[in-house]
């Protein structure tokens, strides 16, 4: 039997570690989706809400004021596992995974405790899903031309 140890490396990376991170490349993907989700549910159920028609509707409201909130707040654990992994596997600089979430955080919880909102909070978020979508882009990259160059 195979230990992780006697297993072949890919460029320095043992296969389990190029399993985890692909996994958490596929989560993030899933936050992403939920982010299109939380902007398309604000745009579709704002417009709906703004017509005359709809105006008293209770649930319309809830749905175009909640839903977004709701989607981009259940990415945040997914968001803090990849930060874990592209710490764990140094796919990004820590002071830089630091300071996404760490703006992201306090800006949050400022606003839910100071300012009685949430949506800048939120939306810094949403970034932070979108700036490792693009480290995880770049090592999966990185390791396409390195098997380019050892092929040639």
């Amino acid at each position: 039997m195979n230990t992780v140890s006697d297993q072949p490396t890919q460029h320095g990376f043992a296969p389990l570690a190029i399993a985890r991170i692909k996994g958490a490349q596929r989560a993030n993907q899933i936050a992403i989706y939920m982010l299109y989700a939380a902007i398309i549910a604000f745009m579709v159920f704002g417009t709906i809400a703004s017509i005359k028609m709809f105006h008293d509707s209770q649930l319309l409201y809830r749905l175009y004021f909640n839903l977004p909130y709701i989607l981009i707040a259940l990415t945040i654990p997914i968001t803090l596992y990849d930060a874990l992994v592209i710490y764990r596997y140094r796919l990004n600089q820590p002071s830089m995974i630091a300071l996404s979430i760490g703006v992201s955080t306090i800006v949050l919880i400022g606003g839910l405790l100071f300012a009685d909102t949430a949506w800048l909070g939120l939306s810094c978020w949403l970034g932070v899903a979108f700036l490792f979508r693009s480290n995880f882009k770049r090592f999966f990259d990185f390791l396409a031309i390195e098997d380019n160059l050892a092929k040639d």
